[in-house]
């Protein structure tokens, strides 16, 4: 009896060397993991294990919020959000639509171009959440309630380092 392709090519996957760490690798779904996604939910549970016999260990009551996906088991996605905290999420409460959280100790700047010497355009405080537009380089576009403009990647999370 003649192997199967797909057996055969996940075998030769088990020999091949693990990717260096933080680099992204496909989940069951095919997508990468880790990756950015946001909740798209008012009301969604997050829990200790990825089921809805699983303790609940809190509640994420606004939708936007940037989080990272670090693992995947069936339907649920266990997530990392912007303070570090982890849990398990269903799916269907995220949403690929990309945004970013501004980081940093004081207001940031927004920049009308991808240089620091560019014109400041909008303020935003740490704890703003914005659709992320894209990144170049050092810098990431964001776009928030009151305009856009770019800032740089370090005053952002919810972009990989390799993205």
């Amino acid at each position: 009896m003649r192997p199967r392709s797909g057996v055969l090519l996940g075998l030769l996957l088990l020999l091949l060397p693990a990717p260096p760490g933080g680099a992204q690798t496909p989940g069951p779904e095919g997508l990468p993991v880790p990756r950015f996604v946001s909740v798209d939910s008012g009301k969604a549970n997050v829990r200790t294990g990825p089921g809805e016999n699983y303790p609940i260990r809190w509640v994420f009551t606004r939708p936007g919020v940037p989080v990272k996906i670090v693992e995947e088991s069936g339907d649920w996605r266990r997530i990392e959000d912007p303070e570090g905290a982890t849990g398990w999420i269903h799916g269907t409460l995220l949403s690929g639509r990309r945004t970013v959280m501004v980081t940093g100790d004081g207001v940031q700047d927004l920049h009308r171009r991808a240089e620091a010497d560019s014109p400041v355009v909008l303020k935003v405080e740490p704890g703003v959440f914005g659709r992320l537009d894209g990144c170049k380089g050092s810098w990431c576009r964001i776009e928030v309630k009151e305009g856009s403009g770019w800032l740089p990647r370090g005053a952002v999370w919810g972009v990989l380092a390799d993205e």
